[in-house]
């Protein structure tokens, strides 16, 4: 399943991509803490990198979900995590949804565009009270005619000072906070939306992440992705993706800071030697190579059993294994290879450290690592039963 001629193509295409139009330009975008959004996503629209796996009938490629593992994977030979993120946000994460569940108008208007790259996409959970708790958001949408009202703050918005619209999850009704829920597309220009403020984070700082306020934001109703309450079980479809994604994305970005810390080491001397001849470096060089293979066939088995069943609980299960394992893996990876690099380590001016200051956010952006264990814990049967009283 990932080794057709069709995936060596695109794969040589992506990293052609990233060498030519990420790379030379990562340390400016950091620098500045933002990057050209859309005219970097005009450039992978052209190539149709947007839409590998969204419907043709949209512009899509309509591929297996392989393609976009693929695709994901060569990404994260970027010398950031920033910019893959903000990538994976436009095509795993803010339009799964609409591209299975929104109406044939409402795909018109923002999918297409979307995968095209003349749009850009931001997906609207997070909240300053609701991260992880996606239950427990307080944004929401009233009906008023033919229109949708919407109030309250959304935080931790990616592309959200560059986004042309966002895909919102916001309370409709006082019911059950697992059915209350609706999906909404909100187009920023839209009168009472506002872009309060970029934030400033320790990572991922090509990478713009705004707070977003809602204040009597007027939708039509036909802005509505899919069915008026189902809003919180699509985005729990739509985090698979998102998962997937990311752990993709890190493989090869482990990979990079494993083999920049091998060409250091063997080049670096110390008492006499190359640090690499040091059985303890090498060893444990080794050992970590041995668990990013381990990763790589964990989400390829998983995207192929996803391809077959999306909906399937066990593609539940092993998505958030994914997400947990690489997250706990880019932790130690990033760690281990920073203290081979001693000073130079510690200086920003290394790849490893703005890796080890990007990956830190796997772990908590998308779910926590404790919400992953949660789920798992939970298809594994192994929570205790809640108590009666």
């Amino acid at each position: 399943m990932f080794k057709s001629q069709e995936l060596t193509d695109l794969r040589q295409t992506v990293a052609r991509f990233v060498d030519q139009e990420i790379n030379p330009h990562v340390d400016e975008w950091e620098a500045a803490k933002i990057f050209p959004a859309r005219e970097l996503f005009k450039k992978l629209g052209q190539l149709g990198l947007l839409g590998i796996s969204k419907p043709e009938a949209y512009g899509g490629m309509g591929l297996d979900y392989s393609f976009s593992v693929a695709f994901a994977e060569e990404l994260g030979r970027t010398h950031c995590g920033g910019i893959p993120m903000a990538i994976g946000v436009q095509t795993d994460m803010a339009t799964p949804a609409l591209a299975r569940f929104g109406s044939d108008e409402l795909r018109r208007e923002f999918l297409a565009p979307a995968i095209a790259g003349d749009m850009v996409a931001s997906v609207g959970v997070s909240e300053p009270g609701a991260g992880s708790d996606v239950a427990g958001l307080k944004t929401t949408a009233r009906k008023d005619g033919g229109d949708y009202v919407i109030n309250g703050t959304k935080m931790w918005i990616t592309n959200g000072m560059q986004n042309d619209w966002i895909c919102l999850l916001a309370n409709t009704s006082d019911g059950a906070p697992h059915k209350n829920k609706s999906m909404i597309i909100v187009p920023m220009d839209t009168k009472g939306v506002v872009r309060a403020r970029k934030i400033d984070k320790i990572g991922m700082n090509a990478s713009d992440t705004a707070q977003i306020f809602f204040d009597d934001v007027r939708v039509p109703q036909r802005y509505l992705v899919g069915a008026e309450g189902m809003g919180f079980a699509m985005q729990m479809q739509q985090f698979q993706e998102e998962r997937m994604f990311g752990t993709a994305m890190g493989i090869k970005g482990l990979e990079l800071v494993l083999q920049s810390t091998i060409d250091y080491t063997r080049e670096r001397k110390a008492f006499g030697q190359s640090l690499l001849n040091n059985q303890v470096i090498h060893f444990r060089l080794a050992e970590l190579q041995t668990e990013i293979e381990a990763l790589r066939a964990l989400v390829y088995r998983t995207a192929a059993l996803y391809a077959e069943s999306r909906d399937s609980l066990e593609v539940v299960k092993l998505a958030s294994m994914c997400k947990l394992k690489v997250g706990r893996l880019a932790r130690e990876v990033t760690d281990a290879c920073l203290q081979y690099w001693g000073g130079m380590g510690y200086a920003s001016e290394s790849l490893v450290s703005r890796l080890y200051r990007d990956y830190r956010l796997t772990s908590i952006g998308g779910g926590a690592d404790e919400v992953m264990l949660g789920i798992i814990c939970k298809l594994m049967g192994t929570l205790p039963a809640k108590s009666k009283e």
